[in-house]
This record gives structure tokens, sequence and C-alpha cells, in this order.
């Protein structure tokens, strides 16, 4: 989807990329054989293909961030067949109180088919998170543009935290996708462990009280909690991803995302 893109251009909106598909310019590289394009000035033409020349050396350069700071963050989606390989999937618990004054207490990473859980107090520091997640190309999260990234941010404001971000909750709600991510889970059909059906955000942070008070069974508890959160975001993504595709990308991309 990525490279049949051309919104982060300068002036190019939805509708005219539609038309550019519907014209049969799908990719950026059928997009730049054409050396003039009726639709555009020759002068704009120029411009267009000079960004995406610069588009593609950074794409080839593995330069992820070149495309958040290219893309509105609603279109961070977009990248999201590019980059899978190498994504993080992130989801934190906290203490329940609101920035600056709550405490992160577990953050999950999963990325390259292995789960990271760092530990308030034990293996969650700055550096640890430096890395663990500056080698990846693109962070998915459920509303962590509200939420996960704002408290990482504050309470460790050495992380760069500079890939794209595709954040699943305001994808969804395109879709029309309601609720939280656990109600989207079961409207997607993503399984979860029966131990963890009804489980929330409030019972992480009495989890996480009641471990600090000696319960190791509650540790346990919170710890799969945050893993199935962070692990289902896998599942979510591929979905939402599919759909987006066949909601808003060229027609011919469609079968390859069935």
């Amino acid at each position: 989807m990525l490279e049949s893109s051309f919104t982060f251009l300068k002036g190019i909106g939805d509708a005219t990329e539609r038309a550019l598909w519907k014209d049969g310019l799908i990719t950026w590289d059928q997009f730049l054989a054409h050396e003039a394009l009726s639709r555009f000035s020759p002068y704009r033409k120029i411009q267009f293909d000079r960004e995406l020349r610069l588009a593609q050396t950074r794409l080839e350069a593995g330069d992820a961030s070149f495309f958040a700071q290219a893309f509105k963050t609603r279109d961070h989606w977009r990248l999201y067949d590019t980059y899978r390989d190498n994504t993080a999937y992130i989801d934190i618990e906290t203490t329940g109180a609101p920035i600056p004054y709550g405490e992160i207490t577990v953050v999950g990473i999963y990325g390259r088919g292995q789960m990271t859980t760092l530990i308030h107090g034990d293996t969650l520091s700055t550096s640890r998170l430096r890395e663990e997640l500056e080698s990846y190309d693109l962070i998915v999260t459920f509303f962590g543009s509200g939420f996960d990234l704002p408290f990482l941010r504050a309470k460790f404001p050495g992380l760069a935290l500079s890939q794209p971000h595709f954040d699943l909750c305001f994808t969804a709600r395109r879709l029309g996708l309601k609720g939280g991510l656990k109600a989207i889970e079961k409207e997607l059909d993503c399984p979860r462990s029966p131990e963890l059906d009804g489980l929330n955000g409030l019972d992480a942070v009495r989890l996480w009280e009641e471990w600090q008070r000696g319960c190791e069974a509650s540790g346990d508890l919170l710890i799969h909690y945050n893993q199935a959160d962070t692990q289902n975001l896998e599942f979510v993504a591929e979905t939402i991803y599919t759909r987006m595709v066949r909601e808003y990308g060229p027609p011919s991309l469609h079968h390859t995302t069935a």
C-alpha cells in the first residue's frame, strides 16, 4: 500500500489519489514512467516526481522515520505491509492515576515473534526501552496516541519514539468498529484465554496493588493479561489493515490482502 500512496505529495488528496488509481497509475513507478500527465501542470509533475524519487530513496535506505513525517498520522496504517516484519506492538499498564501522577507498572512489547515484558522497579528503564524499541520501524498500539505513548514520553523523556505509529483505535473507527480493544477483539473473533475474560484496565491496577502487597499470583495474572493485550494487537492490526486496503486502497490490491 505504501508504494500505491500519493496523498503524502503536497497538493494531492484522497480524491485525486483515487483518480490516479482509476487512470491506472497504481504505483510510484507507474506515475514516474509518464513524462507528462494531463491532470497536472508540467511544473507540478516535476515536483511530484522529485518527491516520489526521494521517497523511493528513503524506502530503499530503510528510513521509516521519513514516512512518519511525510504522511499524516491518520495514514500511517498504509505503512503496515511494508514494515510488518519489523513492527513493535506495545501495550502498557499503569497505577491508574493520570500523567504526571501515575506510574507505568508494566510495558509489553511484542515483535519479531518475541514477547518482552518490562516491570516497574525491576527491568523497566529508559536504557532498556531504548534497547528494545529503537530497532523497530513501526509501532502499533490501541489508543496509544492518547495513552501509551504520552505516558512513555512523560516517564522516559529520553525515548525518541520517532517511528510511524499505526493506532488501531482510530483506524478501527473509520471502519465502523466501536468500543475498546476487548470489544473489537470479540467482533473480529480474536481469541483470548478464558482466565482473562472480563479483565480490564481497572483490574490491571488492582492486580498490581495486590502484587506489591506480596501476592505473586496477581503478578502472574497481570503479566499474562498484558501479554495478551500486546500480542493480540498483531491479529487486530492484520485484520484492520486488510479491511482498510479493501475500503481505501486501489482495487488492484484487494486480492493481495484477502
